[in-house]
């Protein structure tokens, strides 16, 4: 087939936050990415899956070699990267690899903690943007709706997730083994979107009781406090401007929004750093919200989010097993899709078998209705029109089935060629395998 499905990007496991971060696509610009991409003369579909681990381009080529060198342009244009420094931690699949890639990154397969859950909404948010700014058409579409499929099923039907981490959980996990006694602590947390929620969580699950919420808008920071007003805590929310003020009092910041710009640099810290008892600061940010010059102050203990590498590295051991049971599942559904695809060969030979029998029947049951005379046409012709109609449908079911059937590219080339040379088709144009 010349028409391919390819996924094009980077992740976690092929390059650093720095790179990462370059070109990570918020979501304020995917409408206009996801524009480019279409208008791109070998792209057909496309579609943008972009985490704090990964930014994946999901496209259709209509043409691989070159649609893949227009995507990759795309990239090294978007994050201002030479093409040359860009390419070696990019990674490119196509067509079953590019699918079963997919499906593995929604069953968590393919995530920094190994079964998270967060990434399946992660797809399921890149599909609805993708259908919301007409990026996919069939093809997408269906791999998307299969992949999320495929995700749940793994979920409902493996125990991958039990236990599983998220990239909050493992921040905190961090906390908890770097300080003796986390649970006294003072805690602040820059931010008030579903990350800081899953760090509120995991930080009551480890017995903190004194926390921080800092946020631009003080009223998100109170809806988040308020989703744990049956947790025994002292929650303060606290605007933006008073950030380094919470800072100065705590023990460990965690730092998760949305920020395209660093929010805490050394400059920010050195006015009160030097008489500070020791400070953790945990970024999970993409792009960072803490500057690297702050880990040269002694007083400052900075990590990100390659850096909860090691400690995901503990939980994974136990869900390798799992892991194992998912990519049967997985391969499986896989295999479904490719089925899927492949029988979209047959839809034009179909349609133009269809076509003739349909119009084979219309002009023999003109005649027999003409000789029946008005009065008996007026009175049975929808008889007669149902009666002609599903003998056509009945001859035509079984060709039909056994073409879609076959899994041998070669064997259906074969019987597609056969019915267009029997049934005189014109033949349509066919996708080379």
């Amino acid at each position: 087939m010349s028409t391919n499905i390819a996924v094009i990007g980077l992740s976690h496991k092929t390059a650093t936050v720095e790179v990462r971060e370059k070109l990570s696509i918020p979501e304020a610009k995917v409408e206009g990415a996801i524009a480019q991409l279409t208008s791109l003369p070998h792209v057909e579909e496309a579609g943008i899956l972009s985490t704090c681990n990964r930014l994946e381009l999901y496209v259709v080529l209509s043409e691989t070699e070159s649609g893949i060198r227009e995507v990759m342009q795309f990239l090294s244009e978007f994050s201002q990267m030479p093409l040359q420094f860009l390419r070696r931690y990019l990674f490119i699949l196509l067509r079953h690899d590019a699918v079963m890639h997919l499906m593995r990154v929604a069953a968590g397969l393919d995530s920094l903690v190994l079964g998270e859950g967060q990434i399946l909404a992660q797809v399921k948010h890149a599909h609805k943007l993708a259908q919301q700014y007409r990026g996919i058409g069939r093809l997408l579409n269906r791999l998307f709706t299969d992949a999320m499929a495929a995700g749940k099923r793994v979920r409902t039907e493996t125990e991958i997730g039990t236990g599983a981490v998220s990239i909050s959980s493992a921040a905190v996990e961090l906390a908890h083994l770097k300080l003796q006694h986390l649970a006294a602590q003072r805690v602040t947390i820059l931010g008030a979107g579903k990350m800081s929620r899953l760090l509120v969580q995991h930080l009551l699950a480890k017995g903190s009781r004194k926390i921080t919420i800092v946020n631009r808008s003080v009223e998100r920071a109170l809806a988040l406090t308020e989703q744990f007003a049956a947790a025994e805590v002292a929650f303060f929310c606290r605007p933006y401007e008073a950030l380094m003020e919470c800072v100065a009092v705590s023990d460990v910041l965690f730092t998760s929004t949305a920020s395209t710009e660093l929010l805490v640099t050394r400059s920010h810290l050195e006015p009160f750093i030097h008489s500070h008892t020791g400070l953790m600061m945990i970024d999970i940010s993409v792009p960072r919200n803490v500057g690297a010059d702050v880990s040269e102050l002694p007083q400052v203990q900075l990590y990100n989010v390659d850096d909860l590498q090691a400690v995901v590295a503990e939980n994974q051991e136990s869900r390798r097993q799992m892991a194992q049971q998912a990519e049967i599942l997985l391969e499986q559904c896989a295999a479904e899709f490719d089925s899927w695809w492949r029988s979209l060969d047959t839809i034009p030979t179909i349609s133009l078998l269809r076509q003739k029998m349909e119009t084979i029947r219309e002009q023999e049951m003109e005649k027999a209705l003409s000789r029946l005379g008005n009065e008996f046409a007026d009175k049975h012709q929808q008889v007669i029109e149902n009666l002609t109609r599903n003998i056509v449908n009945k001859i035509l079911h079984d060709p039909m089935v056994q073409l879609r059937a076959q899994q041998d590219i070669e064997t259906r080339r074969r019987a597609m060629q056969a019915l267009q040379m029997l049934f005189d088709l014109d033949p349509p144009q066919f996708r080379e395998g």
